[in-house]
């Protein structure tokens, strides 16, 4: 009687087993439990792992730069398509640690100055900074763009110009159009508008400081809002465009970004470089490193033309003033500069603007913005961010300097700011990651656990019961 009841409880245990392991299958009740812990300890405070990696990230960041060399300056004057070769790389290791760091609003938000420092990296470039690249003269596009409607100074500017051999092209090193050269035209006009710099850098006085300063949400009260732009330089909008919608400061710096990411989501990011927020869409499942992400990446929507995506609308100025999908005007944040961002090779642009430069060549792989994110924690395993700086050219009647040159986007440099994360942060994730795929498997562990019962109890039986027949079937003969 006891081996029976051992034999059956056995059966009935394994049947227990087996129910609970698809009740806790189906409730998904260790998934829930495993996003509902990470929510909670992924938060801007002082003294956690994510507030240590939001202030100072440790993995290696670096940007490199590919500038376009004019090879037919005096044909482009005559009417003609430019030419252009990409050289480069030149690269820069990045150093972008969060400063003056002070939390708000008892530890909803924390205000900061994001400070980027530059140092390059020899080894990692094409050459030195010192190469020279021959390229359109942007203080003179933007000072001819400046006085076109104005006869008198146009005439003066021209007449300046021509006796200076100042003309719309310019050859300069790398160093200097990055960082910055004295202009003489520039130098002449600031003697008169004080406001006007005398130095011209496409990247002048970006090295070793900041964008101004951020306030972000610490995600304490909401987990969605880890590390998402309050304000920036004390404003909640920007004042650029022709839109509330395009004016809005969306979502995070695109340095960091919530925990418990799903494929449906849309991550928002503010790009002070590009004047304006934008979004990134779910693109396919990657492994870094042995780490599984999540790959998102902007579509062609988000630079569409106002005919292909209405909501850019906002973004053509003068308003109605579109120049086509995969570009934009960025003049009203950049100091009346003709500058026009794009991807690189205009990569998801309208085909006209890659025809009219002989040399470009948008390849998804090389050219696409794209970031790899850890589902779970959000925490970037890779990363690209890709943008072209193009100059408007166009032929001004009362300059001469810009002959007979037909209306084109051109491109100057783009950039390529990326990263990879690093060894020591690899080993904490991989081991959420172990601790996550025990915690979501145990009700399969269960499963499996109550099939071997299920086994043992079956075999356990036929054991048992078989004993009892063989005596049954020879009592007769024994009787007889």
């Amino acid at each position: 009687m006891l081996k029976s009841c051992c034999i059956y409880a056995t059966g009935l245990f394994s049947f227990l087993l087996l129910i609970l392991g698809i009740a806790l299958a189906l409730s998904n009740v260790f998934p829930k439990l495993v996003e509902s812990v990470v929510e909670k300890e992924i938060v801007l405070k002082n003294g956690s792992d994510a507030f240590d990696a939001w202030e100072d990230p440790p993995a290696p960041i670096y940007m490199q730069f590919y500038f376009f060399n004019l090879t037919n300056p005096l044909e482009m004057l005559d009417g003609e398509r430019p030419a252009v070769l990409e050289i480069g790389p030149y690269t820069y290791r990045e150093y972008r640690p969060m400063e003056e760091v002070s939390f708000q609003d008892n530890g909803t938000k924390v205000a900061a100055v994001n400070t980027k420092t530059y140092i390059f990296q020899r080894d990692m470039s094409r050459g030195p900074e010192s190469d020279l690249i021959r390229t359109i003269n942007i203080p003179a596009m933007t000072v001819m763009e400046k006085f076109k409607h104005q006869p008198f100074y146009a005439k003066l500017i021209s007449t300046y110009m021509t006796n200076k051999d100042e003309g719309l092209f310019t050859t300069r090193t790398v160093g200097e159009l990055l960082w910055g050269y004295e202009d003489a035209l520039l130098k002449v006009i600031h003697a008169f508008k004080h406001d006007v710099e005398p130095v011209f850098g496409l990247f002048y006085k970006s090295n070793a400081t900041n964008d101004g300063q951020y306030v972000f949400f610490t995600g304490q009260q909401d987990y969605k809002d880890f590390a998402r732009v309050d304000t920036w330089n004390n404003q909640s909008s920007l004042n650029w465009w022709t839109s509330d919608e395009c004016n809005m400061i969306n979502g995070t710096n695109g340095a960091s970004f919530h925990s418990v990411l799903t494929k449906k989501e849309k991550l928002s990011m503010f790009s002070s470089d590009l004047c304006r927020s934008m979004y990134a869409v779910y693109e396919e499942d990657v492994t870094v490193k042995g780490i599984p992400g999540y790959r998102f990446a902007p579509p062609s929507q988000v630079f569409a033309n106002a005919s292909v995506n209405p909501s850019n609308a906002g973004f053509c100025v003068p308003s109605g003033n579109c120049l086509g999908s995969g570009v934009l005007n960025v003049k009203p944040c950049k100091q009346g500069a003709p500058i026009v961002m794009s991807s690189p090779h205009f990569y998801q642009g309208d085909e006209k603007f890659v025809r009219a430069v002989f040399g470009m060549r948008p390849r998804k792989e090389y050219h696409q913005t794209f970031i790899d994110l850890n589902p779970l924690t959000g925490i970037v395993l890779q990363a690209a961010k890709r943008l072209q700086v193009n100059v408007y050219v166009e032929k001004i009647d009362t300059f001469s300097q810009t002959g007979n040159v037909t209306t084109v986007i051109f491109p100057v440099v783009y950039l390529n700011e990326s990263v990879i994360i690093d060894d020591s942060s690899v080993a904490k994730l991989h081991a959420v990651v172990v601790e996550q795929n025990v915690l979501i498997n145990i009700p399969f562990m269960l499963i499996g656990i109550a099939i071997l019962l299920g086994g043992v109890f079956m075999l356990l039986v036929c054991r048992h019961n078989m004993p009892e027949s063989t005596a049954a079937e020879r009592e007769p003969l024994l009787a007889s």
